[in-house]
């Protein structure tokens, strides 16, 4: 989507972003960093316009693949606006029920896409990904990857939970899709939060012990500043992976998709998920020192450096 950040009716700068994007560009320059050599597709619809057609240009020169990108001759990328607190914790305002992305299902060229992702190692969704779909179209897309996990592709997903996205007191119709999701779900990012609005959990441990008994068997719990609890398939405890405070949080937006960017960058190039969740937080620790969801590459180099598989 078109990002603006800034204040209303003032100093305001136009950029892109979006949660799985977001993902994608830090996965992108976290597998450089690391001499990885897994590439990362994004899968999407944009319009056909000059600003469509900007972004996915900026996309390429990140390292993102846009073999995936739908192109909807009837349809133009959403808009969304952040603002900020004095503390630097973001709110969204979001345009974009036209949004092509919105149709993507629809489009006469996802089931080719669709067919192509079952060559692939790991497929990413967020909440969002699916708060944005039309009820119809949301089934489908849980119905292949509940398809593609049975062929081997492994699933993670993230809640990510914008209850501006879906209906008004429909809680259910949340709880409903994401025990869906859940059930065809190899490794789970979340955020405690998003999990203890959606569920009522009390601890970090009560959101691992449900989503091990919904059948996940790799969870991640982020939590902010406190790093995250970790719930590995391969050990019998729960873990806690510390993360170095920052004194000065310019902006929140994006700490979890960069940690998401992080992690699974180096947790697809061999990394266990300790080390994965240590570099998910240096990574996610550099970018809310920065404003905005996609933050200069450069100002992301020193962190990136900072690697290790």
């Amino acid at each position: 989507m078109i990002e603006l950040n800034g204040k209303p009716f003032g100093d305001m700068q136009q950029t892109f972003g979006g949660d799985t994007l977001n993902a994608a560009v830090y996965f992108s320059r976290c597998s450089q960093a690391l001499g990885a050599s897994q590439q990362v597709q994004y899968v999407t619809a944009m319009g056909t316009d000059p600003l469509s057609d900007g972004m996915v240009s900026r996309w390429q020169q990140e390292g993102v693949a846009t073999d995936f990108v739908l192109r909807d001759k009837a349809r133009t990328p959403g808009l969304y606006l952040i603002q900020l607190d004095e503390q630097g914790e973001r709110t969204f305002l979001y345009w974009r029920n036209q949004s092509a992305a919105r149709y993507m299902i629809q489009h006469p060229g996802f089931e080719r896409v669709a067919e192509s992702l079952k060559q692939v190692d790991m497929v990413f969704v967020s909440g969002i990904s699916l708060a944005i779909l039309p009820e119809q179209d949301r089934d489908k897309l849980l119905e292949r990857l509940n398809h593609l996990r049975t062929t081997g592709v492994e699933i993670a997903f993230d809640s990510n939970f914008r209850p501006a996205l879906w209906p008004q007191d429909q809680m259910k119709t949340v709880q409903t899709c994401y025990q869906a999701m859940y059930q065809t779900t190899d490794l789970a990012l979340v955020t405690f939060d998003d999990e203890q609005l959606i569920w009522g959990d009390a601890t970090a441990y009560d959101t691992i012990t449900r989503l091990q008994t919904q059948g996940v068997s790799n969870v991640v719990v982020k939590l902010g500043a406190e790093g995250c609890l970790v719930a590995d398939a391969n050990t019998s405890e729960p873990y806690s992976v510390a993360t170095t405070p920052v004194d000065d949080v310019i902006d929140t937006t994006s700490a979890g998709d960069s940690f998401n960017g992080g992690f699974l960058a180096t947790y697809l190039s061999g990394g266990n998920i300790r080390q994965a969740c240590a570099n998910g937080n240096t990574l996610a620790g550099a970018v809310i020192q920065h404003k905005g969801a996609i933050i200069p590459k450069e100002a992301t180099d020193a962190a990136v450096a900072q690697l290790k598989k």
